[in-house]
């Protein structure tokens, strides 16, 4: 029997990386049809204080692939944060899927009641089973910066729309 911890995150962020990836090359296009510079998007925000683009997809790709690790039991991979351009940011993306989907699915079987310790950049350590891991911490930070980039680019002028954002099912 597959682990509904397994279902309920592998899968969920297979899908939102793949529509991640298309709503960004949808925006590549879109800049080069109207001749406007790659960075004006990737460097775009919804408000002064929060991330652009590229960072949002970073995060993004970050919480899919760290989550993964944490749930599985493994050691979280390495990806410095060195893009700059829509192909760059399309690798990382592909680097993230080819790691998730490379887990093996036995090493979810624990994964629900496994503990999970995290610093999310704070000196204040939190605690977490699996399940309330996944679903209350890494599947809304996930969900909350992949909807952000999506809701830069959109605002920014570029025609994608929901099927875009929630990818192949």
């Amino acid at each position: 029997m597959t682990s509904s911890i397994y279902t309920t995150s592998i899968p969920v962020f297979k899908q939102m990386l793949g529509g991640l990836k298309g709503v960004l090359a949808k925006a590549e296009a879109h800049a080069s049809a109207k001749n406007i510079d790659p960075n004006a998007l990737l460097q775009a925000r919804l408000f002064p204080d929060m991330f652009p683009l590229l960072r949002q997809v970073q995060v993004a790709s970050d919480f899919a692939k760290s989550v993964s690790a944490r749930l599985a039991g493994v050691e979280v991979p390495k990806i410095e944060d060195k893009e700059t351009t829509f192909a760059e940011l399309q690798a990382r993306i592909d680097t993230i899927l080819a790691f998730v989907e490379g887990l093996d699915v036995a090493k979810f079987d624990e994964a629900a009641t496994r503990e999970i310790v995290t610093q999310a950049g704070t000196p204040k350590e939190k605690r977490f089973t699996g399940q309330s891991y996944l679903l209350n911490y890494g599947l809304p930070h996930f969900f909350f910066h992949t909807t952000t980039a999506y809701a830069i680019l959109r605002h920014n002028g570029v025609e994608i729309g929901k099927k875009d954002y929630i990818g192949t099912y």
